[in-house]
């Protein structure tokens, strides 16, 4: 083979495993030290590039090392056995040279390092006291001294200790760079990283005792790690976050403020040892500025003046810091005494106010501070990165870490895995951001690794991202697969974030006191007795039965419960709300859903606790659909299904269905589902008056139309038929007409057929009346869901007249015997269900009757005032407060409708816009036209939509959809604070309610008694 073929061929070899610049590579493989040192150096390494970070830097650190063994012959054997076997201590060599060009000069400079490299010892897992002992040792410190002085002084020293930081620092890369599970063993390097920095500090601690005349005799100083260094969790490259705390020795006979200059000198030196020039690269900044006020304050202080601070000027944010507060070097004991006096008022600090907003406002800030520049490179500070897990897993510690100790780790994924284990975050949350924070920080040590410079960017050179993907274990993704790695994490990751971080239960637990947080039996009675609670033994017994055990239930429950006692206690029944939280919690406590959705979610513990404590009748829904709770979390999920949407639900059910009482039935749950969100909605403000009454409105005309569809197929089924005899019409009637249907309405309607042609017509009256009479057998009877009942009675000649009739027997009764009051009820009449061409036939039918030519005659006229005048004289309940009732009352809705009905009957035939069902409609249209002033049509407004809003309130707040009680305003004052809170008042407004009613009712009557009455 010719030499060129040959260099061809070596050529390809270096380009598929990697190589970027073959040429230069080509000149290494052929360095006479390498040469010399294995003959034929090409055939052994090419093959060992493919896994390597960087092929290009690995033949580069070994031809440097090459020429750094020579004329050392132990050194130069052990690198040849090195390369020219396949094993565990070349994979190290090359993995580290090819990760870190800063560690390959380090094996230059220093080739003794070669023995740490290719040692199988362990890099990490190694025992923190062996790592100080070796920093020690080499500035000729005892480890074993109780105060440890440097006999190697100055830049000897200084270099020695750096020398064997390096080392060690070489142990762990090796071992990092070639684990198979480097995401696993994140923790365990970065803690490895983190034993090391403090042996560091140690070290150069004894260095500036060595420079100390005395060695600072008589002075105990401890240096306090903060941050990583505090939690273990060191990155390779970081600054190390201290704080010192000075006192004088006992006996000693210094004085403070000797002490404190003594110890000054010595954190000076210390720092001077870490990162001041010298012939060995620096280690890392030491930082101080966390220290109390920051860097204007004393580099050192005794342990009185650290607490004096703390207890009266020390700001958020350093309470936050404060959580990992971990004694690193010097007195121990000293250390642990600042531990131990820093954490009481760590775990207190949550009760400072805003505590919880500040700690979200930073966050804010730091993010609001990066670099437009950087924002989408930042591993550390930017949006999803390791910052907001950081921030989160502290914020959740420091809210629940007083009263659980078992959540006050100060590494961050030891607190994350506490935080799950304890309930406060959920497992697939913590797993989820567990992995995305091993990740961000595997590439952090990766990118920092390369020159061994403190970064926390993303690179954005091609060759750099392919470099970091390999050094990650994604070299067949490449730089291209990286990217969509790092960016689906940050989105997960700031998912999470912005799940957990801005819980509402956090700022609700954090200005809970102590006491309050701990449920304990005696402090929560009387907590609760002095919120508002009725019977706050009762209230304990229910508390005792949701938080007691040990099961993941009760300590999700333990969480919850503190908050949300509280915001029971904003609703008018707290009682009644904690207990039908206690059903509802013991029906759906088990489920895998429910508990993570109220500690998870914005809005739903919150918004659960209201409508238990204001609503009976949401209460009772929500216990019958446990499901429904889910409906909280979402304001789409409150928003009203419109009538396409359920009538596809219900053409589904009857598709499916086989038999008529299960079919109705199944109607009627999916009407009782959207009388609960209705409901919910309505108590929560989401969806109130007229919204919530067309919701109500829909529902019952899908379930009128789909039990119209049952009832018409039961019938032929009966009869033996293959079609209808006669075509079929509901027509709405009443508030189900004019589409104000509230919570206790019944379903006002007439039955219209048309027989087919050539059908019998008795025999279609028959099958009409056996439908008609099925469809209120159906709907109304007595089952597991709420019934409709539907009421025939506004049918001509009202309950002596037949159910339903045809269409022209209609014809015939409304040409020769319609009465007045009939032609006002078909101003409500509206086809709801059934046959289109008939209906559109009915309601020609009746326009000359609601709306007839010419206006009503005087008679007429006098006629209706008359029965309006017997209604109220007759049909108000004996005993009733005209004053109070709300339908029949004077100002009530009875009054608003008889009047704008009045303007109908006489004017919709020439003002078009009156020819509608609805009442507020037509009372703006009465407006518009100019036959009601606009300040008459306010006060009617307002005292029909207050009117009928009390009448919805008055079933929701008791429970009870049937009843007089729905159509008067109560005396009972817990009762109107009921009302109140349901309408949407604030706590305590009944009487304010109370007055606002009977005012707009009076003003109402007014208008009534000159427009209607004249």
């Amino acid at each position: 083979m010719s030499e060129r073929t040959d260099r061809g061929t070596l050529a390809g070899r270096l380009t598929r495993v990697g190589v970027d610049d073959v040429p230069r590579a080509e000149r290494l493989l052929a360095d006479a030290a390498l040469v010399e040192l294995l003959p034929g150096v090409a055939d052994v390494l090419v093959g060992a590039l493919p896994d390597v970070a960087d092929p290009d830097a690995a033949l580069l650190a070994v031809a440097k090392l090459a020429g750094a063994v020579r004329g050392d012959d132990a050194l130069a054997d052990l690198l040849r056995a090195t390369l020219a076997t396949d094993g565990p201590a070349r994979q190290r060599l090359l993995a580290v040279t090819g990760a870190s060009v800063a560690l390959g000069d380090t094996l230059a400079a220093h080739p003794t390092n070669l023995h740490a490299i290719v040692d199988e010892t362990p890099g990490t897992a190694v025992p923190a006291a062996q790592v100080r002992a070796e920093l020690l040792t080499a500035v000729g410190a005892a480890p074993d001294d109780e105060v440890p002085v440097a006999t190697l002084t100055g830049a000897a020293g200084t270099d020695a200790m750096r020398r064997a930081y390096r080392t060690r620092l070489l142990r762990i890369a090796a071992t990092d760079l070639t684990v198979t599970d480097p995401l696993n063993r994140m923790p365990g390097v970065a803690a490895a990283l983190a034993d090391l920095a403090a042996a560091a500090l140690e070290a150069a601690l004894a260095l500036a005792r060595a420079d100390l005349p005395d060695h600072g005799a008589g002075v105990r100083i401890s240096v306090i790690g903060m941050g990583k260094a505090g939690g273990r969790e060191l990155n390779y490259v970081s600054d190390v976050d201290v704080i010192y705390v000075v006192e004088p020795a006992e006996g000693s006979g210094v004085s403070e403020a000797d002490a404190l200059a003594t110890g000054t000198r010595l954190a000076t030196g210390l720092a001077r040892a870490c990162s001041t020039p010298s012939a060995e690269p620096a280690l890392w900044p030491v930082d101080a500025a966390l220290r109390p006020e920051g860097k204007d304050g004393p580099l050192v202080r005794t342990l009185a003046s650290h607490r004096a601070y703390y207890e009266r000027w020390a700001k958020t944010w350093e309470f936050q810091a404060l959580l990992k507060a971990r004694p690193l070097a010097g007195d121990l004991v000293l250390g642990r005494s600042y531990v131990e006096m820093t954490q009481p008022l760590v775990w207190a600090a949550v009760q400072r106010e805003n505590f919880v907003e500040d700690s979200q406002a930073m966050r804010r800030r730091v993010e609001g501070n990066i670099p437009a520049a950087e924002a989408d490179r930042q591993l550390k500070l930017g949006v999803g990165g390791l910052r907001d897990v950081e921030f989160t897993v502290q914020l959740l510690q420091l809210v629940h870490g007083r009263s659980d100790e078992e959540i006050r780790s100060g590494s961050t994924l030891t607190a994350l895995a506490a935080l799950a284990s304890g309930g406060y975050v959920g497992r697939d949350h913590a797993a989820r951001l567990a992995v995305c924070y091993r990740f961000l920080r595997l590439l952090e040590h990766r990118i920092q690794l390369h020159r061994l410079r403190r970064t926390h960017l993303l690179p954005t050179a091609e060759a750099d991202l392919r470099r970091l993907a390999r050094s990650v274990g994604m070299r067949a993704e490449g730089a291209q697969g990286l990217l969509e790695r790092w960016r689906q994490v940050r989105r997960d990751v700031r998912h999470l974030h912005e799940e957990l971080f801005y819980r509402p239960l956090l700022p609700a637990t954090a200005q809970l006191s102590a006491e309050e947080a701990s449920l304990a039996p005696e402090a929560a009675r009387a907590r609760l007795a002095a919120i508002g609670y009725r019977d706050p033994a009762g209230a304990t017994r229910h508390i005792a039965a949701l938080t007691e055990g040990v099961s993941r239930r009760a300590a999700i429950q333990r969480q919850l419960l503190p908050v949300m006692l509280g915001w029971f206690a904003d609703g008018p029944d707290p009682d009644g709300g904690l207990l039908a939280f206690r059903r509802l919690s013991e029906e759906l406590g088990t489920t895998h859903w429910y508990l993570k959705l109220l500690r998870d979610s914005g809005t739903a513990a919150q918004r659960l606790a209201r409508v238990l404590s204001t609503s009976r009748y949401v209460a009772d829904a929500l216990t019958r659909s446990p499901e429904s709770v889910t409906w909280l979390a979402d304001d789409d999920e409150l928003e009203p299904r419109g009538h396409e949407r359920l009538q596809a639900e219900a053409d589904a059910v009857l598709t499916r269905a086989q038999e008529p009482v299960p079919a109705t039935q199944a109607l009627r749950g999916l009407r009782r589902r959207e009388l609960a969100r209705t409901a919910a909605a309505d108590v929560l403000g989401v969806v109130t008056g007229q919204r919530a009454a067309q919701s109500l409105t829909v529902a019952a005309d899908v379930v009128l139309a789909g039990a119209l569809r049952v009832a018409r197929w039961e019938a032929r089924a009966a009869r033996g038929l293959d079609a209808d005899p006669t075509r079929m019409l509901v027509v709405a009637m009443g508030r189900l007409g004019g589409r104000d249907m509230g919570y206790s309405s019944d379903a006002d309607v007439l039955f219209v057929h048309d027989p087919m042609p050539g059908a019998d017509p008795r025999a279609a009256q028959d099958f009409a009346l056996a439908v008609a009479t099925s469809i209120r057998q159906l709907l109304g009877a007595v089952g597991p869901e709420p019934p409709l009942a539907v009421d025939a009675d506004l049918r001509p000649e009202g309950r002596n007249g037949p159910l339903v009739r045809s269409f022209d027997a209609y014809a015939e009764y409304y040409e020769r015997w319609s009465s007045p009051w009939e032609s006002q009820a078909l101003l409500r009449a509206r086809p709801a269900a059934g046959d289109d061409e008939l209906a559109q036939r009915f309601v020609a039918l009746i326009e000359p009757l609601r709306y007839p030519p010419g206006g009503l005659e005087a008679a007429t006229v006098r006629e209706v005032r008359r029965i309006k005048a017997r209604v109220e004289a007759e049909r108000l309940p004996r005993g009733a407060d005209p004053a109070r009732h709300l339908k029949l009352g004077r100002g009530g809705i009875a009054d608003v409708e008889w009047t704008v009905q009045l303007l109908q009957l006489q004017h919709a035939a020439e003002h078009a816009a009156l020819r509608t069902t609805g009442t507020l409609e037509a009372l703006t249209a009465a407006a518009d036209a100019g036959l009601l002033d606009d300040a008459d049509r306010r006060a009617l407004v307002e005292a029909w939509e207050l009117a009928s809003r009390l009448r919805d309130a008055n079933v929701l707040w008791t429970g009870r959809s049937h009843g007089a009680h729905a159509d008067v305003l109560p005396h009972d004052r817990q009762a109107l604070a009921g009302l109140a809170r349901v309408v949407g008042y604030p706590s305590g407004s009944g009487s304010e309610l109370e007055e606002d009613y009977l005012r707009t009712a009076r003003r109402a009557r007014t208008v009534v008694e000159r427009v209607f009455y004249g």
